[in-house]
């Protein structure tokens, strides 16, 4: 009872218990001697930790690693921010203070130690300081001393104050004002509104994000939900059911809500309409710059954000431009012109400071424009891309960025490098498109200012055009000139006859986005646009034009059948014209090359043919529609093609022995039976292959590979790999006609799947020793070996039918979930799985046995049995309580709680279920996985007053 077991037992516990009251813990209950010198990471782990729990056995003393561990707690304890609690697990602290009895045997081992004397002073200490006797409290009731333990540390916790980053100049005041609005209405719901300019970051924007698409209001509505819900498979299909939802779902739950940038009523009625939608005691903050919308809304508690005042500005611009609270000596007045420029804008001041930082006096006079302070140190071409985000770029993902600026000749990369150092652009990553560039309102708006400032009423001489009615106006009456460079243009109805007479003019534009609704609607065939039988613009004739300049030309939906004879293109970069009524690249037939064209995108359903030999210096190609592409021509090698993305082809062989370089490779969908991979194709890193009738795939000479991704091609019969893919990280595939997958050596994989392989017999996996995903269904195999596989951390395995034997390495340490359903196992060995955390062998009806060595179950939060010994479910789960959801992230004691449903009951004699047995086999000295149970709960069609004599069958249960 008073081994190191039980010893690691009681840790277990009392650190699954502070988790799940939300406090967050490290615990680092390692027994083997390391050394006389703790890692680094613990000892950060150490320093930054506010309390410190010691539980303290007889064997304690016999680690010098637990020794010199506890040395450094105590320095720490010294500290005011430090606070240590001993546990004296079966031991007197007079054992621990003067090191004899069973403890000081323990101890006598380090006598002769340079450190002995040391740890006899840190154990002495440690014995002086209050804590558990364990013996002496709560009857020595394990349970009940790990509850009296949680509970101290969470009035502990209570009572620290909320530290405020002290870079957050004169935030202190501010945060005590609005929090002191949190109190003054405990029961019921708080809305408090944070009224003023904009010039602090944020993560969030309502106002961005719900005016960037029609469906933006509803994906932060779903956003909300799946936040305060814990459930990410929520779905939101409109605005109207969004705000059902939230008022139907969230009534029970308290909740804090923070609402960033709301600029209209629209917003707010949408993700906070009424406090109705939230149990009292809720809190939900609105950030607004429009005062009225929050009057508008009933918020009652309102509050004014001030700016800085001159002595916190002062403060807050030494720290940025000189490293330090007061100015260099010299610079005192400078520094007060610019303050007195930034008029309290914190991020004005912060941007200024970092630019003048290590600037000479000179340096300082010369910047006349005190309102681009940052923007006017800026070489030219940092200046047009500056410009080009505020205007254009803003909210992009990088890669497009970089694409667009590139296509106008800048080095796209190093520039945005600068001006993120600068504090003038920030990446943000977005999960669904990855990193996005952004910018704060504030740079945003000078850097339009900067554009608009010289005509600030005559748009048309401006150098960028961005709002829709403006541009309209300018190409409506013909008002275009040279000095426009760059267009982005929404709108859902363009009349093209408009656009074009209006860009004749705008001689020197580089770049061109237009985004229209799409040729296709409803809208858009009641008002057909003069299209006739070709799918060619008529528009009384007029011609369609671009300007020789352009560099970069997007136009989603293009109404015309080709590009202009009159343009020459002699510039043009980048060419990106999707779901457009392009026929052939140049009008009446015409082979102009477009020899400076890097990036090309074209689709629609009239695009039948694309010869390569027009753009030999293209990089990446996109191309594909509805079906009509049937000829793809190479008329030469493309040594420069590192993209290739083909969409709904009718190419039926395709051939790419002439694209040696190729980097990336997709093909999705249409009449392709026949694939030829260059013989070398030594760049290539990704390939993609989805609804294709290839019967076999030869994937040549690949060295490079990290991606392949074959799915829904439903006639693959053969794969074979190369000699060798020692880069591959991720495989999916997916053919159910496959019957052997051999991958070959494969040392960097981490993740693979195969799915729908339903005629699978074979399959050979070398050693994998970074594999840490396996996910496979529907196969015939009889035997899976992942013995060279040791480090898996998730193994799925569905429907494989005729599974006899899975052999997995003895020692899987990662692995935290596996599933094995309806298979033909009979027995099952897990080996040394100490972390696995949920075990799901639904419908394995055959398994007689399941092997598991002493602990490996000890975090296990999802045991599912379902289908064993005559039960329909059999399942294990752990809830949250306090939240109603499963957390799986939860370490716990073994099974808590055995939950299962008969289909009848078979205690009474008029059912028809065959008898059944459960037995537990174990050693008296070890707790059974059945012995921990707490609770047995049973759910059936009747309450069987017989249900006694089935818990008794199984274990001696607490309650």
């Amino acid at each position: 009872m008073m081994g190191e077991d039980t010893r690691k037992n009681f840790i277990d516990h009392l650190y699954s218990a502070l988790q799940q009251k939300g406090i967050d813990t490290y615990k680092d209950d390692e027994r083997i001697d390391k050394g006389k010198r703790i890692s680094d990471e613990l000892m950060g782990s150490i320093e930054d930790s506010k309390f410190f729990i010691i539980v303290l056995s007889k064997n304690y003393a016999s680690s010098s690693w637990c020794l010199n561990e506890l040395l450094k707690i105590m320095e720490c304890h010294k500290t005011t921010t430090h606070i240590v609690y001993p546990v004296f697990y079966y031991v007197e602290p007079s054992e621990v203070r003067n090191q004899i009895g069973e403890f000081g045997e323990a101890f006598a081992k380090h006598e002769n130690e340079e450190a002995a004397g040391k740890w006899r002073k840190a154990l002495k200490e440690a014995a002086d300081v209050a804590g558990w006797e364990l013996k002496n409290t709560a009857d020595g009731h394990e349970a009940k001393v790990i509850q009296q333990i949680v509970e101290k540390l969470s009035l502990e916790l209570r009572s620290i104050n909320v530290r405020i980053d002290e870079n957050l100049v004169g935030m202190k005041a501010r945060i005590n004002n609005i929090v002191s609005s949190l109190g003054t209405a405990p029961d019921d719901v708080s809305m408090i509104g944070i009224w003023g300019i904009g010039g602090k970051s944020f993560i969030e924007n309502v106002r961005e994000v719900s005016n960037a698409s029609l469906s933006g209001l509803k994906s932060l509505q779903k956003q909300i939900l799946s936040d305060v819900l814990n459930d990410q498979g929520i779905n939101v299909s409109s605005e109207n059911e969004g705000e059902n939802m939230m008022w139907r779902m969230m009534r029970g739950r308290k909740v804090l809500l923070v609402l960033d940038d709301v600029d209209c009523m629209e917003q707010l009625q949408a993700l906070a309409g009424d406090p109705s939608w939230f149990k009292p005691g809720s809190i939900i903050i609105i950030t607004t710059r429009d005062e009225q919308v929050l009057v508008a809304h009933g918020v009652k508690f309102i509050h004014n954000v001030n700016l800085l005042s001159d002595t916190e500005g002062i403060c807050l611009f030494n720290r940025y431009a000189f490293g330090r609270e007061i100015p260099i000596q010299g610079y005192e007045e400078l520094s007060r012109q610019v303050l007195r420029y930034a008029a309290g804008l914190p991020l004005t001041i912060k941007v200024l400071g970092s630019f003048l930082c290590g600037k000479s006096k000179l340096e300082w006079r010369k910047l006349k424009k005190k309102l681009e302070l940052s923007y006017t140190g800026l070489n030219e071409d940092y200046k047009e891309i500056f410009l080009d985000v505020a205007t254009i770029l803003k909210g992009w993902p990088k890669d497009l960025v970089i694409k667009a600026l590139e296509s106008c000749g800048f080095h796209a990369r190093i520039c945005l490098r600068v001006l993120e150092q600068k504090s003038l652009i920030t990446f943000n990553d977005k999960s669904d498109v990855g990193e996005c560039v952004g910018m704060h309102d504030h740079i945003e708006e000078m850097g339009r200012n900067i554009v608009r400032r010289s005509h600030p009423d005559m748009p048309y001489k401006h150098s960028r055009l961005w709002i829709d009615d403006e541009i309209e106006d300018i190409l409506a009456n013909d008002l275009g000139t040279k000095a426009t460079r760059c267009i982005k243009f929404y709108k859902e109805r363009l009349n093209p006859e408009i656009v074009m007479k209006g860009l004749r003019k705008m001689k020197e534009l580089r770049y061109l986005y237009v985004a229209q609704q799409s040729l296709y609607s409803n809208r858009a065939k009641r008002n057909p646009n003069c299209l006739n039988d070709f799918g060619l613009l008529c528009c009384n004739k007029v011609s369609p034009y671009f300007p020789d300049a352009l560099q970069y030309l997007h136009w989603n939906n293009y109404p015309f059948g080709s590009l202009p004879k009159t343009f020459q293109a002699n510039n043009l970069v980048a060419l990106e014209m999707i779901n457009s009524k392009i026929v052939q690249l140049w009008e009446g037939g015409e082979r102009k090359a477009l020899k400076k064209l890097r990036f090309l995108g074209l689709s629609g359903p009239k695009l039948r043919t694309f010869d390569l030999g027009l753009t030999p210096n293209l990089e990446t190609l996109t191309l594909g529609g509805l079906g009509d592409l049937v000829e793809l021509k190479i008329p030469l090698e493309c040594q420069k093609l590192r993209s290739l993305k083909l969409y709904c082809a009718k190419l039926r062989p395709f051939d790419l022995w002439l694209t040696p370089n190729l980097e990336e490779l997709f093909l999705e969908g249409g009449d392709m039976v026949e694939f030829h991979m260059p013989p070398r194709c030594l760049n290539l890193t990704s390939l993609n292959l989805k609804y294709l009738k290839l019967r076999t795939l030869d994937i040549g000479l690949t060295p490079n590979l990290e991606n392949l991704s074959v799915m829904h091609c439903y006639d693959l019969e053969e794969i074979h790999m190369a000699n060798e893919c020692v880069k591959l990280r991720s495989v999916y595939l997916e053919g159910p006609k496959l019957r052997t997958v051999d991958l070959g050596p494969t040392p960097n994989l981490k993740r693979m799947d195969l799915h729908g392989s339903k005629d699978l017999e074979e399959f050979h996996i070398p050693e994998c020793p970074i594999l840490t995903h396996i996910s496979m269904s529907y196969s015939k195999l009889r035997i899976i070996d992942l013995r060279l596989v040791p480090n898996l951390n998730m193994l799925f395995l569905v429907s494989c039918k005729d599974l006899v034997e899975l052999h997995l390495a003895d020692e899987c340490q990662e692995l935290e979930s596996l599933t094995v359903m309806h298979s033909k196992l009979r027995t099952l060995d897990l080996g040394l799985t100490p972390n696995i955390k949920m075990l799901n062998l639904e419908g394995s009806y055959n398994l007689l046995e399941l092997h598991a060595p002493i602990g490996c179950l000890k975090n296990l939060v999802r045991l599912d049995l379902s289908g064993f010994l005559g039960f329909r479910s059999f399942s294990f789960r752990l809830n949250d309580n306090t939240s109603g959801i499963v957390n799986k992230s939860l370490k716990v004691r073994p099974l808590a709680e055995l939950h299962f449903t008969l289909k009848t009951c078979p205690f009474h004699p008029d059912n028809n279920l065959l008898k059944f047995e459960f037995t537990c086999f174990h050693k008296d000295d070890i707790p059974p996985l059945i012995r921990s149970l707490t609770k047995l709960i049973s759910g059936g069609a009747c309450a069987c007053t017989k249900l006694p004599r089935f818990s008794r069958s199984i274990g001696r249960l607490r309650r």
